[in-house]
């Protein structure tokens, strides 16, 4: 390989900001936040919004989503596109 054409491959921390669960892994990503590891070693961290200790299909937990809305909104169109072209026949 060519020396200095590829970035630094390094373990990093990746920190889900949900449920404050980490795990170190290695990666090319860098970050200017540092964190200490249960090793004593200090590591770069990268936060992230989603990963397995958050998301619903791995947890079992569903997120409620208000649909209702959306759908009340959808009910009203259709209802008035509906009840105008009834009038004209």
């Amino acid at each position: 390989m060519k020396k200095d054409t590829h970035p630094e491959y390094r373990q990093v921390v990746f920190q889900d900001t949900s449920s404050d669960f980490k795990f170190i892994t290695r990666s090319t990503m860098t970050s200017p936040e540092t964190i200490q590891w249960e090793d004593g070693n200090t590591y770069p961290v990268i936060k992230i919004e989603v990963s397995s200790a958050s998301h619903p299909f791995y947890t079992g937990k569903n997120m409620f989503i208000d649909t209702a809305g959306r759908v009340e909104k959808f009910r009203s169109r259709y209802a008035n596109k509906t009840q105008s072209s009834a009038g004209k026949e």
